[in-house]
């Protein structure tokens, strides 16, 4: 049951960096069109790696050309440079830049934000420098030496996993929350779920809230690739990423960000604020499984789903489009299916439609879930939702209208959208029109 007391949560701008573009209306329309970001990886050599393609932010990119403070921002990684495009565009959108009176201690930033590129080479050439082949340690003196002329210093804290937090409270000069998780596959709904929670208990009046993530660098495609989680279809990878079709064989690795900006409905009233949409409900659980695999029953993220659907005081009934974690792992799949089935199964009209957006922009691992948030706010404005690509083989363990290859006209009104990530974390939101 929703609490009579509780204050609703809305949504005022939002903004994304992604492979198919740099703004949110460019990949929208792309997404519609099932259009597709992935080709060969061109950041490093990956020639040797059993996966040599990924799903890229195209080098035109330049954070430079949003932020209002580049001086501010030296020293930056990748994915910090994405959050920065990102919440710009939020925060202009939300109209809050021509608010001179807006009270800055009360807003505040919850992201799921990953580390940056690890500087794998320079790292190892440090420690190479600094190893005293004698006493078999490292010579601090030596390993600092070798790190200020690499300029290492520098790259090793900008991949600590909050700077992306610090750079945007430095950018819009925000004072309130700061907070940043990284429950790998599931943070960015997550923190969009616990932002939406400090809004609600009045500790903020406004927070910029979603995630920003690149893992595609040498550590990163090692990682995933001992893990056999990434698809090897070197020979055709605009087809690579396949949810839910029967031939899948892994995820593809993306990057980019997603940023929203949340109001109290009681704020965005009083400023005149453009609403977007409502965040009615979250639910997140455990798996208390498997490191890296999910419980065969789905238990955790049918859990998730029951728990934000009841958050939002709703029923499955109430459901009109599934936004799928949708990795196109076989496992993922199957399971996600398996728990969607379950708890919507019995439902008047069947089970809603379900689509995976990563099947044309890979997995942005913990900006994945406020990116496909974002697309969600935009089927319920527009009334379509996009497709998932690359569906043309049934499998028989995924038995549901996942919306093959072609985006389709339907009335959109309330949105579950699901993330889920390695350790067994599931989180998922339940994103509304917005009725007054």
């Amino acid at each position: 049951m929703i609490q009579a007391d509780r204050k609703r949560v809305v949504v005022t701008g939002m903004g994304c960096v992604t492979p198919l573009g740099h703004e949110v209306e460019q990949v929208w329309q792309r997404l519609l069109a099932g259009d597709c970001g992935i080709g060969p990886i061109d950041h490093f050599d990956a020639s040797t790696f059993p996966t040599t393609f990924a799903a890229q932010v195209k080098e035109d990119y330049d954070w430079r050309n949003f932020a209002k403070h580049p001086e501010r921002h030296e020293h930056i990684e990748r994915n910090t440079g994405f959050a920065l495009g990102a919440a710009r565009q939020a925060w202009g959108m939300s109209g809050l830049d021509d608010r001179n009176e807006l009270d800055r201690d009360r807003v505040g930033i919850y992201l799921g934000s990953g580390e940056g590129i690890l500087d794998f080479e320079n790292y190892v050439g440090c420690g190479a420098a600094g190893w005293d082949t004698d006493n078999r340690k490292i010579d601090a003196i030596k390993w600092a030496a070798a790190a200020k002329e690499k300029l290492t210093l520098w790259r090793e804290v900008e991949q600590e996993a909050n700077m992306c937090l610090n750079h945007l409270a430095t950018e819009l000069e925000v004072y309130g929350p700061a907070y940043n998780c990284l429950t790998a596959c599931a943070a960015s709904t997550q923190a969009i779920g616990e932002a939406v929670e400090i809004l609600r208990r009045g500790d903020a009046d406004v927070m910029v809230s979603g995630g920003a993530h690149t893992m595609i660098h040498p550590f990163g495609l090692t990682g995933f690739n001992r893990l056999t989680a990434l698809s090897t279809r070197n020979d055709d990878s605009l087809h690579a990423s396949r949810p839910f079709n029967r031939t899948r064989d892994g995820f593809v690795l993306g990057e980019g960000a997603g940023i929203v900006i949340l109001e109290t409905l009681d704020h965005a009233i009083e400023r005149g604020a453009t609403i977007l949409a409502e965040i009615t409900g979250y639910g997140s659980s455990a798996d208390a499984f498997r490191i890296t695999d999910m419980h065969s029953e789905g238990r955790g993220p049918r859990n998730a789903m029951q728990y934000a659907i009841a958050n939002a005081g709703r029923t499955p009934d109430d459901v009109h489009y599934i936004s799928a974690h949708g990795t196109s792992t076989e496992e993922n799949d199957k399971i996600e299916s398996k728990a969607i089935g379950d708890l919507f199964g019995k439902c008047a009209n069947g089970v809603p439609p379900i689509s995976s957006v990563k099947s044309m922009i890979g997995h942005l691992i913990a900006a994945a879930g406020s990116v496909e948030a974002i697309v969600c706010i935009l089927a319920i404005r527009d009334g379509i939702v996009p497709p998932t690509i690359n569906l043309n083989e049934s499998d028989p363990n995924c038995p549901h209208d996942y919306v093959p290859n072609e985006a389709r006209k339907i009335p959109v009104e309330v949105c579950l959208s699901n993330s889920f990530g390695f350790g067994g974390q599931n989180n998922t939101l339940i994103i509304e029109r917005f009725v007054k």
